[in-house]
Parts: C-alpha cells; sequence; structure tokens
C-alpha cells in the first residue's frame, strides 16, 4: 500500500490579543492508502480541527500535514479549491444538502460543476444513491426525506468525485442509535467497496471499534488506542 496522509509535528494554535490557547501540539501520523482511521476525544479536545486542517479549512500554526500530492502547509486559495474538489470527499454532522435540490440533484451537481457530463454525472448519482439504499427517493427534496435518509444522500454526496480521502466529522451525531448504527455501517461499506481512506471523529464507541485505528486527543496530543 501507498501512503496517503502523513502529518509531521503539528500544531494548531489560537491567539487573541489577552491569550494564546494551543489546541493540537507535536502530532505525528502516517497512514497508508484505505486505512479507516477514527479519532475519539473529549468535545473541545481538537477532533474537528485536526480534521478541519486536513481539509484546507483552518490553517496549520507549525508543522505539515501532506495529502496525496499536496502539501497543506503551503497551498493557495485557487490549490485548496482544487484539492477539495478532486481530492476529498466531505460528511458533516449536519447533511448540508441544497434544500430546493431533489437528493438526486444534491449528489449528481459536485461532478457536473466539476466538468462531468450531465448525463454521466446523473448516471453514477443513481448508482451511488442505489448503494446507500435510498434511490427510490431520488426524487425528493430533503425536506421530505428523514433524517437517516439525508444523511444516506450526504454519504453518496462524498463520493460522486472520486475522491481519494473521505472527512467524515459526526456523521452519526445527529441521529437516533437505529440509524446512527446504519449509517455507521453504509458509511464503512462505501469506503471498503470503492477502497477510499477514512478520517472519521466521532464519540459513538461503536462507531469508533469500526475503525482500523483508532486515535484519541488528550492534552492537544494524539494517542493510539490498542483495539
Amino acid at each position: 500500500m501507498s501512503k496517503i496522509v502523513e502529518i509531521k509535528n503539528l500544531e494548531k494554535t489560537y491567539e487573541t490579543d489577552s491569550e494564546k490557547l494551543t489546541i493540537l501540539k507535536n502530532v505525528n501520523l502516517c497512514v497508508e492508502q484505505g486505512t479507516k482511521v477514527v479519532i475519539t476525544g473529549e468535545s473541545g479536545s481538537g477532533k474537528s480541527t485536526l480534521l478541519n486542517m486536513l481539509g484546507g479549512i483552518d490553517t496549520i500554526t507549525n508543522g505539515t500535514i501532506v495529502a496525496g500530492k499536496w502539501n497543506l502547509s503551503d497551498l493557495s486559495e485557487r490549490d485548496i479549491a482544487e484539492y477539495r474538489k478532486s481530492f476529498l470527499g466531505l460528511i458533516f454532522q449536519f447533511h448540508y444538502l441544497l434544500k430546493d435540490f431533489s437528493a438526486l440533484e444534491n449528489v449528481y451537481l459536485p461532478a457536473y460543476m466539476a466538468g462531468v457530463p450531465k448525463k454521466q454525472a446523473v448516471e453514477k448519482a443513481e448508482a451511488l444513491l442505489k448503494d446507500v439504499g435510498v434511490y427510490e427517493r431520488k426524487n425528493h427534496l430533503p425536506s421530505q426525506l428523514s433524517g437517516g435518509e439525508r444523511q444516506r444522500v450526504a454519504v453518496a454526496r462524498s463520493l460522486i468525485n472520486d475522491p481519494q480521502l473521505i472527512l467524515a466529522d459526526e456523521p452519526t451525531g445527529n441521529l437516533d442509535r437505529t440509524n446512527a448504527s446504519l449509517i455507521g455501517n453504509i458509511l464503512f461499506e462505501m469506503v471498503e467497496k470503492y477502497n477510499k481512506t477514512l478520517f472519521l471523529v466521532t464519540h459513538d464507541p461503536v462507531l469508533a471499534s469500526m475503525g482500523d485505528l483508532c486515535y484519541s486527543i488528550n492534552n492537544c496530543k494524539l494517542e493510539e488506542l490498542k483495539k
């Protein structure tokens, strides 16, 4: 397997006029293609901050993150946009589906906007909706879907541009236990089927147990949890 993410001596510090707050310090991690990485920890420990830096959403104070060919420590805004479009699939606690578009449109639009012919984008979106079990609901608006169905659509959308890396931030955190279990299983099945690398932030111990590698963030440091 080839290395897909390498994090070296990563630090994230927020500064205001009155204080300096270090969230992450001396974080080191090397991940191979196809690995499912789970990150746990208390609220405010820095889990989402780490994911946001991996996603090019938050800046790096010190250290480096290299994801594929991208060095996130030194990217222009245009490069970051290209990185997100071509390399990343993103899933959040809230689905962020476009409310005036159908499930099918929500899934195929990112591919269509990236230059994929509409017919091809639609066909791929339909296949992904079948994969996640909501093909029959493809013409429904988000408001006509249940919470679990909306997250299934969000999982399908994250895969539409064939990203190498999926970042999922508490994707089941807004769901009841039954739907959380279903979405967790679907997410891991899709990552496995399409050979994607996954970074998952979660409080759910059942979901955490499904990862290949599991880490906790404590006192600004990343600690591996033995399975």
